[in-house]
Order: structure tokens, then sequence, then C-alpha cells
């Protein structure tokens, strides 16, 4: 109660950083659940405070870009002014920031920002930028009229640049305390299973099917930063000796083609492409399948641990397989362990949304689209009128010819096309 009364006289910011505090706390003594519960408060009590009070009168049109710098973390808080409404904002956390000042940061990032977008007339900033005569004339180049990049002093546009700043340094403080539980999760799973250094690239391999049919293979990515959702990738399977709905033999077609395609991009292991740490859905099985393809690849330095139900397949009660080791478990109040569920589940949910995405695409594709002319909006009209495509082929050339929209010579091509074919 004492906490909405300051929401409503105006006072969330008090309220931020208290809960930022608690987060902090929560994280250090591992409590996830209550981090990731005041995260979310404060994400959405973010949410509208980035609402409120940002339709400005003055502003027709600007970039408001604050940027809040702790040691050698950064995050930019872009929010979007058109027709004097607040068209949305997002956060932005620079690399490479080691040793750099706010004003090179900040010209960094809108030479990057606006590489592959028309900037507005005006932006405004929280800090000077470094060569900003040079970046001016770049972006007008690039606008074809005049770019103007001020740090306003007082007034309403002053007040814009301020609220962007505040919510550059909540969703600072919201990243960093996720890293640092990230980095201890990372550093449990290193001590779980006898790793030699924390890893910084964990992949995640799931497969997917229906008694063999539509089959997928899925790898998820996560690291220091949590989920690394454009190195996700999904593999058709497409080897001919490859038996439908054989777990084994999917997993090891899927592992030989990632890392065939790791060796020839990387050889030397130059980048950080490559895996520290491979967790696969399954048992003893499922871990001597990727053993043999990786012996097969002479790739001998990236561990790698089954993740087995355990149990009546009870959660919390997951075993752990791992190259010449017995099986073994987590206490179910480890938050290793959760951390180890959640990677599971996300591998597995884009598993199957993989899978259900080829299926319903697989679905949709009838004979009739091996039909010369007919195209979707002439099939959508054959299957309304005959119900399915079988249905269309023995139709009667007379019966074909009464479908709305569809000429007679459309119709004897379809006729002719299904009695051609016996």
């Amino acid at each position: 109660m004492d906490d909405a009364r300051k929401f409503l006289k105006g006072k969330s910011t008090k309220i931020q950083e208290s809960m930022a505090k608690e987060m902090t706390e929560a994280s250090k003594n591992l409590q996830f659940e209550k981090a990731a519960s005041l995260r979310d408060r404060i994400k959405a009590l973010t949410t509208v405070q980035s609402s409120q009070g940002i339709n400005p009168q003055t502003v027709n049109e600007a970039d408001i870009v604050s940027l809040h710098m702790e040691g050698e973390q950064a995050c930019v808080q872009v929010f979007f002014i058109r027709a004097n409404q607040n068209w949305g904002n997002r956060a932005f956390y620079p690399r490479n920031t080691s040793g750099a000042d706010a004003d090179e940061v900040m010209e960094s990032f809108l030479a990057q920002f606006y590489d592959n977008k028309t900037p507005p007339k005006l932006i405004l900033v929280s800090c000077s930028v470094a060569n900003v005569d040079l970046l001016i004339d770049a972006l007008t180049v690039k606008r074809g009229n005049k770019v103007e990049i001020i740090v306003p002093k007082r007034g309403e546009r002053s007040e814009l640049v301020l609220n962007a700043a505040r919510n550059a340094r909540e969703s600072l403080a919201r990243k960093m305390s996720e890293s640092a539980t990230q980095a201890k999760l990372l550093k449990g799973i290193s001590e779980a299973f006898s790793l030699e250094s924390i890893p910084n690239r964990i992949e995640v391999y799931d497969n997917s099917h229906i008694q063999g049919a539509f089959a997928v293979g899925a790898m998820i990515v996560s690291g220091p930063d949590g989920y690394m959702k454009s190195s996700y990738r999904k593999y058709n399977i497409r080897y001919e000796d490859t038996v439908a709905g054989d777990d084994f033999g999917m997993m090891k077609e899927v592992l030989e083609r990632r890392f065939k395609s790791l060796i020839k991009e990387d050889p030397n292991k130059k980048t950080e492409i490559w895996p520290d740490l491979l967790l696969i859905d399954g048992g003893a099985g499922q871990v001597s399948a990727v053993d043999e393809i990786l012996s097969e690849l002479g790739v001998n330095d990236v561990p790698f641990v089954g993740i087995a139900k355990g149990i009546d397949r009870d959660q919390g009660k997951e075993e752990f397989y791992c190259k010449g080791k017995p099986a073994f478990a987590l206490q179910r109040n480890d938050p290793v362990l959760y951390f180890i569920q959640r990677l599971r589940d996300e591998a597995h949910r884009f598993a199957i949304t993989t899978h259900r995405a080829k299926r319903s695409k697989a679905i949709g594709i009838t004979t009739l689209d091996e039909v010369p002319g007919v195209g979707a909006a002439r099939k959508r009209a054959i299957l309304a009128h005959f119900g399915s495509a079988k249905s269309a082929s023995r139709a009667s050339l007379k019966d074909l010819k009464a479908v709305e929209g569809l000429s007679s010579k459309m119709a004897q091509i379809i006729y002719d096309f299904y009695h051609d074919k016996g």
C-alpha cells in the first residue's frame, strides 16, 4: 500500500531504486525467483513511466538519446518522438566501451544506429558527442536536409532527456543484476560438471517429430548475457540413412552437420562460435551418439552432458550423463538445476515451434500446387468448392467447370493433369 501511495504521488523513481537494491541483494543470495519477480516489477514500472508525460508540446519530431555508464557497462535509451507523440523506446547495450569516455561512446552509438536508417531532423542527447560536426555532416547528407544534435539545458527538451536517462540507468541496473546472476550460474555449471573453465557459450540440442514425420533438430545458445537468439539454429532432418523417429540417428545428423560447419568456418577455433559445453536432451544413448560423431570428426575438446528426466520423468529428478562417469543428480533446490531446466525447456520450445511450423507448411501443400496455372486464389476456390484436393482430383470436367472463377480452359487443364497421372 505504501508503494502504491508513492506511485500515485509521482514518486515512482524512489520505488524503482528500492526494488533495484532488493533485486541485487536477492541475486547475491541466489534467490533467483525473488530477483526475477523484482526485475519484472521494475520493468513494468519503467514501461508505465515511459508512457507518462512523454507527449511533448514543443517537440514535433526527434530522437531522444540518453547514455548511462557504470564502469565498463553502458546502456543507451532511445525514445522516438513523432508528431508530438511518444512512439516507443528501446534499450541498447554497447560493447567494447572499456576506456572510452561518454562522448566517444555516444559518437560510436549514433554512427552505428543511423547507419541503416534515416535520422530525424533533431537528435536530443544527454552528453556531448565526440567529432559532432563531422557526424552532423554525415547525418545531414543521409537525411537530405539539415540534422541537429543538441544537448538541451532547460525546458521540456531537457526533461525528455532526463526521463530517457532515468530509463537508461534502470535498464542498466537490471542488466547488470541479470549478468551477475548469470555469471554465478555459469560458474555453478562449471563446478557441477567439472569443466576446466567457466563456459561462455553453451549449446543445447533437442529433436522433435511425430512418429518420424516432419522431423527437425534444434539448437539454442546461452552465454554470459543470457539467451543468444541470433545464434539459434534449426535443422531439417534430411540424411537418407537417418531412420524416421530414430532419436539417436537424428542427434548424430544434427551434430555432424553442426560441427562440420564449425570446422569449415573456423578450423583453428580463433572465434567465439565454438561451444564450451553441449547439453543434450537424453541419457546414455544420446551421449554415446554424440561421442561417436565427435570422435569421427576429431573433436575431442568439447565437453557434453546428457539430461534425462529421471525417475517417473519427474522434473527435479533429472539425471546427468557424462562420458566415462556414472549418472548423477543435483539437489532439487540447487539454482544450477533450475537453470539447466530452463535451458532444456527453451531448446524444447524452439524444437516444438520449428516442428509445428514445418508441419503446418506441409499440411498446406496439396497436389493442386503441382497443376500449372493454379495459384493461391484458384486453389482456395477449388478447395472451397470440393472440400479437398482429393475430391477435386476425382471430379468430372463438368464439375470442375462449375467452380466459381474457374474458366473452361483451366478446368480442362486440371482434369487432364489428374487423369494423365492415372
